[in-house]
């Protein structure tokens, strides 16, 4: 807990592909889990968004 209100506050690091895994602890380990599972899921709502329009596109250039 900071003493005074302008003191900065610590920040986690993000986490890195390939990073050591081993100084970290089990709560920081599932809050990582977590975050990368919320990662994921926008990752693929993206890749779904992006299926549906490439697939309009093709099918409207097929029509003409």
């Amino acid at each position: 807990m900071a003493i005074f209100d302008d003191e900065p506050k610590k920040k986690g690091r993000p986490h890195e592909i390939g990073q050591d895994l081993s100084l970290l602890s089990v709560d920081e380990l599932s809050e990582r889990i977590g975050i990368l599972r919320d990662e994921i899921a926008r990752l693929e709502a993206e890749l779904k968004t992006k299926s549906t329009t490439k697939s309009a596109a093709e099918a409207l250039f097929r029509r003409g």
